[in-house]
């Protein structure tokens, strides 16, 4: 408990900026004593005295704003900031060095018993009044934007946004496909996507199929050209025209 209290107030100094002193750290971050009060009530949980849990858990919801049920698992350096309106369900997993701020909900969508709420593997950060709902996965390091509703997993190293959560990565990959289509090759023509081998032939047909499309667009370009001056050409002999009738009149 000790060793966890140390982790708990001196991670607080590598992520908020504004902590200047251990016992300022200890006395007044409600992130701080929301957990300690929970690693309590979540021993006495482990220990099956369900009500002196509830009890604890319910004492630290009074004091601090965040309700962590005692049911939940929490690893090691989580760091709540501010922490006000945060909620924690009975089955959800955090994982070592996650952070989480204020208004976050690891949430439930079901009311069956078993596994109903998310796992949040190390060092994910979820952004102030994010949803995180079901028992979905966090992958390590993920990113979660503020108010966003995620409802389906996340991998390692992923950026989710919006309601309902998309993953950035992915969206741009979506473009990319999208584009490589239009011009008639496969953005991944490069490799083989199971174990990135390097395929000159597919390079080959990647680039050949760029350049044609290079030239499509050329030749498009030429005939624009050629458009826009015959069009520039009728415009100035139509003027003419109507300058030299009006001479005449």
């Amino acid at each position: 408990m000790f060793n966890h209290l140390k982790e708990d107030i001196s991670i607080v100094f590598d992520r908020d900026p504004a902590a200047r002193t251990h016992f300022e750290i200890l006395t007044t971050y409600p992130g701080v004593h929301a957990l300690i009060l929970h690693r309590f009530s979540h021993w006495l949980w482990k220990t099956r005295l369900y009500w002196l849990g509830r009890a604890f858990s319910h004492i630290g919801r009074f004091l601090t704003g965040i309700e962590i049920h005692p049911g939940a698992t929490i690893g090691n350096r989580v760091f709540i900031d501010h922490g006000m309106g945060v909620v924690i369900g009975e089955t959800a997993v955090i994982g070592d060095d996650c952070t989480l701020y204020h208004g976050v909900t690891l949430g439930g969508t079901s009311w069956n018993k078993g596994k109903r709420h998310p796992t949040l593997e190390q060092g994910v950060v979820i952004g102030a009044g994010a949803k995180v709902l079901g028992p979905i996965t966090i992958g390590k390091n993920a990113k979660i934007g503020s108010n966003a509703v995620v409802v389906k997993d996340v991998p390692e190293n992923a950026t989710a946004v919006g309601i309902p959560a998309r993953i950035l990565e992915e969206e741009k990959a979506k473009k990319r496909d999208e584009t490589a289509q239009k011009i008639g090759f496969s953005a991944y023509a490069v490799g083989d996507v199971n174990n990135d081998t390097f395929n000159p032939e597919a390079l080959t047909k990647a680039i050949h199929s760029l350049l044609d499309h290079a030239g499509k667009q050329d030749a498009e370009l030429v005939s624009l050209k050629k458009q826009l001056a015959a069009l520039l050409d009728a415009n100035a002999d139509t003027e003419l025209g109507e300058a030299f009738a009006s001479k005449k009149h």
